[in-house]
């Protein structure tokens, strides 16, 4: 085998190995994203990453702290085990408190 040959082989292994280690890092991330919930009442004022109830829309719209039915991403499995001011918990649907007046 030549020289130039056995380069060429080595640069081909090389890059396959880079791109069976990039689809691993991939397929790691995308896992990592899929692991999360949404958490309602947990998220400070303009904290929010969606969903802050009726007349608002979107990320950052919540008016108060911990407002119940704005949520905020989190761990999968952390949400109702988050608590906050007030002996207050997380929760996995909205709920009925802390909301704006």
């Amino acid at each position: 085998m030549s020289q130039k040959t056995l380069i060429g082989a080595s640069a081909l292994a090389g890059a396959v190995a880079m791109a069976i280690s990039g689809a691993s890092f991939l397929a790691s991330t995308t896992g990592a994203t899929a692991a999360t919930e949404k958490c309602y009442g947990v998220a400070m004022a303009g904290k929010n990453d969606c969903a802050a109830g009726p007349g608002t829309t979107c990320a950052g719209t919540s008016k108060v702290d911990y407002q119940g039915n704005a949520w905020k991403t989190v761990d999968a499995g952390t949400c109702t085990t988050m608590s906050v001011e007030g002996g207050r918990m997380g929760s996995l649907e909205p709920l009925d408190r802390d909301l704006p007046a």
